[in-house]
């Protein structure tokens, strides 16, 4: 990726934001740069499980539990490793009392994302209200060991010693009220756009773990998104997460198979590990789908002639 064309991206970014309601499911990436056609954006989606997931977020918030619970489900069997996603779906099945089925939404969540401290806050509760006290004291172990590690110092702290108090009230036997999303859990879509648009400022930079960061905002307000999948793939990519970033890629392909923007970093991915064959698919993907020739067509293919050479 050449810097020129990334801060070109970037401000590209800023000016479609205006003019375009959502990120194109076939675009980002691309050709030495780091954004799509825009940002993406909840106003009008343009795949069915950011529709889905921002019905469940405005569903959850006036405590229509029945709708949520359906727009969420919707969500993951689409994208079934959307960590925040199964947590949502656990909030919905609580409020509509299902305390089992939340459990093992909340314990899904939790194994594809250790880090989601509400999930782990939640199914310690849950685990609690169920009567399984050996359980919730595991989570509350974990959750003050990822506090330990802490220090103090993340900007995670607060959350996580909120988590651990309310564990603590619980199995001391304070009671409780039924567990709810935090606000961080149900960001408004302009949050989300702001984030998105951070991010690609940040991979100018090759601020690669504060970009993650910023991409990983955008993926609690818009789920499952393409772009958004691309880039958390193309920056795990840029820290030797290889393993990581080809899971991204491949759900991003999952739920949008023309993405131009995962085709090519996809195929990118493959030239780096030695996978010339893989990449060469990736290609003639690419060539299908950009029937007059593109830019991520044409970036991929210099790199299989240099890696061929």
């Amino acid at each position: 990726m050449r810097a020129s064309h990334l801060l070109t991206a970037a401000l590209a970014l800023v000016s479609a934001l205006a003019l375009l309601p959502s990120a194109h499911a076939s675009g980002g990436g691309g050709a030495g740069s780091a954004g799509g056609s825009s940002a993406p954006s909840a106003t009008v989606p343009s795949y069915d499980p950011a529709v889905e997931y921002r019905k469940g977020v405005d569903a959850l918030k006036v405590n229509d539990f029945k709708t949520a619970e359906r727009a969420f489900q919707r969500v993951v069997d689409v994208s079934a490793k959307d960590a925040n996603s199964r947590y949502l779906l656990g909030v919905a099945k609580a409020g509509r009392g299902d305390l089992a089925g939340a459990r093992k939404s909340y314990a899904r969540a939790v194994k594809l994302d250790g880090t989601l401290i509400e999930a782990r806050r939640d199914l310690a509760l849950t685990a609690f209200k169920l009567g399984d006290t050996v359980a919730a004291n595991a989570e509350l172990a974990t959750l003050k060991t990822q506090a330990t590690a802490c220090a103090g110092t993340c900007p995670t702290d607060q959350r996580l010693k909120g988590a651990i108090s309310a564990v603590e009230a619980a199995l001391a036997g304070a009671p409780t009220a039924a567990p709810a999303p935090t606000p961080s859990s149900l960001l408004a879509p302009e949050t989300g756009d702001t984030a998105y648009l951070t991010a690609v400022s940040l991979i100018n930079e090759h601020r690669y773990p504060e970009a993650l960061q910023a991409l990983d905002t955008a993926a609690r307000v818009f789920a499952a998104h393409p772009d958004i999948l691309t880039y958390q793939g193309f920056v795990n990519r840029k820290l030797g997460q290889l393993d990581r970033a080809e899971s991204y890629y491949q759900r991003a392909l999952d739920i949008a198979p023309n993405h131009r923007g995962a085709l090519e970093y996809f195929g990118e991915l493959k030239v780096e590990r030695g996978d010339l064959p893989g990449a060469r698919a990736m290609l003639s993907k690419l060539e299908s789908v950009c029937t007059f020739g593109c830019a991520e067509a044409d970036e991929l293919r210099g790199w299989i002639d240099r890696a061929a050479s």
